[in-house]
């Protein structure tokens, strides 16, 4: 309808959200960062346990790595993905495409490796995956009673290094997650996956200086915002834009097996001024999203969930 050489995307189940634990005290965290927008300052401690720093100077998650790295001596490879306001493994706390000005950041970086050799006796593993934006894959939800889920080993967070020997490294996750569904059914494959460290939270951060008041964090109305072409931005929270992104992101993962907040904003900002599902298919086909070769369903699911969005439907 749209494009004749749109090419057919095969509907993957979607998951459900695994039970996720209680989030850090506030007792356990600083307080908020001296955020102001002529410079941007987040406080960040490692995930299993570290003393408390500051990062800032960043415009994009892959700079925000380099960061990171720089303040507590290590590669920024060593970072698999970050989370907000929790030092646990929360898929619904993970850092996506924007921060709230108040966050706290966590940072989860690599710890075991494990290789598993496994059998595709089903054609869906029962997983979605994301990226970190910064070259890794990881697990952000496993369907229960799936394949994988039988598995114990293999865990919400593992990041997919390699899959039958072939490196994953650098791949988005769309790719990773077109190697799993193009291995073959009752084939035997290995997975390399390596586990997010999990030592356990050691370090308490520091107490505030001066005033004894304390300020709740991740409540700040504004947020920065990572955008496409490398630049950051510090925007207003706007309900309608979220709620849309949110909806949007869900139908990636129904369709595609990806969950990507940050693409979802980009479609979501690809649909501003469009008026019809016609000239934002369009819109989409010209810009550097044509690489995911939406197809005619998705893209008018899509379109519908934009429009429920901006009619406040959701």
């Amino acid at each position: 309808m749209f494009k004749k050489n749109r090419s057919k995307i095969p509907k993957i189940p979607s998951t459900s959200d695994q039970p996720v634990e209680e989030n850090v005290q506030k007792s356990q965290i600083s307080p908020v960062s001296p955020v102001t927008k002529n410079s941007l300052q987040f406080y960040c401690q490692l995930a299993h346990g570290s003393p408390t720093s500051f990062v800032s100077g960043f415009a994009n998650i892959k700079e925000l790595y380099e960061k990171i790295g720089e303040c507590f001596n290590m590669p920024a490879s060593e970072i698999l993905f970050c989370t907000l306001n929790t030092y646990k493994i929360d898929m619904k706390k993970l850092l996506g495409g924007q921060i709230g000005l108040e966050d706290f950041i966590f940072a989860h970086t690599k710890g075991r490796p494990k290789e598993l050799e496994l059998t595709k006796s089903e054609n869906a593993l029962g997983l979605t995956i994301t990226d970190n934006g910064a070259g890794y894959a990881f697990i952000k939800r496993i369907k229960e009673d799936s394949l994988i889920h039988k598995i114990t080993q293999i865990q919400v967070g593992d990041h997919i290094e390699k899959l039958n020997g072939v490196s994953m490294i650098g791949k988005r996750h769309f790719e990773v997650a077109k190697a799993l569904k193009e291995i073959p059914l009752d084939s035997t494959f290995t997975i390399r996956i390596v586990e997010p460290m999990k030592s356990g939270f050691t370090a308490v951060a520091p107490k505030s200086k001066g005033s004894s008041s304390k300020k709740s964090y991740g409540s700040g109305k504004e947020t920065l915002r990572f955008k496409a072409d490398g630049n950051a931005e510090i925007r207003e929270q706007d309900e309608v834009m979220d709620a849309g992104i949110e909806k949007i992101n869900n139908i990636l993962e129904s369709f595609m097996g990806i969950n990507d907040s940050e693409l979802a904003a980009q479609i979501w900002e690809l649909s501003k001024d469009k008026q019809n599902s016609m000239d934002f298919a369009e819109a989409v086909d010209d810009s550097e999203l044509a690489v995911f070769e939406f197809n005619d369903e998705l893209i008018i699911e899509i379109w519908g969930a934009i429009t429920d969005a901006r009619d406040h439907r959701l």
